[in-house]
């Protein structure tokens, strides 16, 4: 479920835009629909005549009320609506327009009517209701008349026999056998007679009540077609069905990595994953105590149990292009030195567009020069490079340096005699490395590291990518301990990025070193005699590193003494 749910979340815009989509077509298709207006009026039928229910019928009274429905509908009833509308339509296509109904156990016929208009629908229905009464009424009446006469011819027939019968009897004598038969006969005949009289006079004195209204039709005041909230409700629902099988398919469709277990179905395992709230900032790292810093903190540890006894150097790539490599390397890192071992960061990405969204140098406010490419390149010793991080005493940095026409150096044997020089001075050594999708200089670094750690951008990696990462690291034998996995990195503008420091020009040593960049004042030597003591750097650095970080210290003071007392001529001159 939460696979379904995650899909919704990511694609509710879509959702939300077809579901608005349909409401707004539903709302377009009732506006040009024709509006239709219905008015009923309710008819008590009553027996009437001879009136039956016919055996098996739906409604068990006097009346077969089906049957009056249909009547209803029939083209005698229909051309007297016709008349009393004075419509020129055939009764046929009124009654088109004609609804029936029966309510269960009643004795009600509903007859409704629907027209364009609200005084045509209530028209429609009365008038259908009084031509069916009419027609009814008249039905009965003939019936009544047919059975009066069919009962008065029948009187005056046994009238006729009672008065021949009695004639005879009139002529027959008391002792007569014949007489016994014409008293029974007179006898039946009279009963007869008096049957038929009392029906007859039942018959002509009944008054004939078909039925009556008893309920009008009235003057609607809302169309009853099209059903505005039922086309709207249609619409929105069809457009959500739409809105699922679109955001089903894109998700399908989409190989984008959207969260951790999306890195897992790609076989790589997931040593730790980041939110947006302890994912890890352009310009700084994380804090210890915070959430992300004890994300990394966790990594450290399960880092150090994968790594083997002789185990030093950890590539840190990336399955896509942007800054996690480089955030995750220089995390990792610094949870490293945390622990009191002497650890290297290099920066081997070479310039390159995403460069400047998180570089190394900005991170950690180090000089951007010298740097790797400046080693590689024989520019500078290694010993200029290295830096050290102003708030973690431990930590060494290897920026990526300004000489972009280095990349190709990263497969060269200087590479190699770099990383083996640090690892005998150093406990732990991270390389920053470019993405398995940029270039192969990720695979050449991960053949001269013991493990490699893979960063992955949620929303901009994809899945193949991340395949294609691991099988990378795997065909040049570099165990793949595990991926990170942290939300995208949308790149800062640059005025939001804090400015990197200046890189300081060490002065001319002593002993002539050959140095190809810095300026002619800073070559100068210091006055004899006021030289500062030399502080206490780590061993593995070599003298020359030594000398560089007394010449860098003391730049900056002279840097800020210049700067107050330029302040102080300023605040003389304006008098203050």
């Amino acid at each position: 479920m939460s696979h379904y749910f995650g899909i919704l979340r990511r694609h509710w815009w879509v959702l939300a835009g077809l579901a608005l989509l349909g409401l707004a077509i539903a709302a377009g298709v009732t506006a040009r629909m024709p509006k239709t207006y219905e008015s009923a009026t309710s008819v008590l039928v009553t027996p009437a005549g001879q009136d039956t229910n016919v055996s098996g019928g739906r409604t068990k009274g006097e009346v077969n009320l089906d049957t009056e429905a249909q009547l209803v509908r029939s083209t005698a009833v229909a051309a007297g609506a016709a008349e009393l509308l004075r419509s020129p339509l055939p009764p046929d296509e009124l009654a088109k327009n004609l609804r029936v109904e029966v309510p269960a156990n009643t004795s009600v016929l509903v007859i409704t009517y629907a027209a364009t208009e609200p005084n045509a629908a209530r028209a429609g229905s009365h008038a259908f209701a009084e031509a069916y009464l009419r027609n009814r009424e008249r039905t009965a009446t003939a019936s009544t008349e047919a059975a009066i006469k069919a009962l008065s011819d029948k009187v005056k027939q046994l009238s006729a026999t009672l008065t021949e019968v009695n004639n005879q009897l009139a002529r027959v004598d008391r002792d007569s056998p014949q007489r016994p038969n014409l008293e029974s006969q007179r006898q039946t005949t009279q009963n007869q007679l008096n049957s038929l009289n009392g029906k007859l006079n039942e018959l002509t004195t009944t008054t004939v009540s078909v039925g009556s209204i008893i309920s009008d039709a009235r003057l609607p005041v809302m169309p009853s077609s099209p059903n505005t909230m039922l086309n709207l409700a249609t619409g929105g629902m069809i457009g959500l069905l739409l809105g699922l099988l679109t955001a089903a398919l894109w998700e399908r469709l989409d190989r984008r990595v959207r969260s951790a277990s999306d890195v897992s179905a790609a076989g790589v395992p997931v040593l730790a994953t980041l939110n947006g709230r302890s994912a890890p900032r352009f310009d700084d790292v994380l804090q210890p105590y915070g959430p992300g810093g004890r994300t990394f903190n966790r990594l450290r540890n399960e880092v150090l149990a994968s790594l083997g006894r002789d185990d030093q150097v950890v590539v840190v790539t990336g399955a896509s292009r942007g800054s996690a490599t480089t955030l995750v390397a220089a995390n990792l890192a610094t949870a490293l030195a945390r622990t009191g071992s002497e650890v290297v960061l290099i920066g081997a990405h070479l310039p390159e567009s995403m460069v400047e969204i998180a570089p190394i140098a900005r991170i950690f406010g180090i000089a951007a020069k010298p740097g790797l490419s400046e080693v590689l390149a024989g520019r500078a010793p290694l010993s200029d490079a290295v830096q050290q991080a102003p708030r973690v005493p431990s930590l060494r940095v290897v920026t990526t340096g300004g000489t972009a026409a280095a990349g190709g150096l990263i497969q060269s044997q200087a590479l190699a005699d770099m990383l083996g020089t640090l690892r005998r001075q150093a406990a732990y050594v991270v390389v920053e490395a470019p993405s398995t999708s940029s270039s192969a200089d990720a695979q050449s670094l991960a053949s001269l590291a013991d493990a490699a750690i893979l960063s992955v951008e949620t929303r901009r990696a994809r899945r193949p990518e991340v395949a294609d990462a691991a099988e990378q690291l795997r065909r040049v034998g570099t165990p793949l301990l595990g991926a990170v996995v942290l939300p995208r990195i949308e790149p800062k503008a640059a005025e939001e990025l804090p400015p990197p420091r200046p890189t300081l020009t060490p002065p001319q040593p002593k002993k002539p070193v050959s140095r190809t960049y810095g300026s002619e004042a800073a070559k100068k030597p210091s006055p004899a005699g006021k030289e500062k003591p030399e502080p206490k750097m780590p061993a593995w650095l070599g003298e020359s590193e030594a000398e560089t970080r007394v010449i860098d210290i003391s730049a900056v003071a002279a840097a800020a003494r210049d700067d107050a007392a330029a302040k102080r001529a300023d605040r003389d001159g304006s008098g203050r």
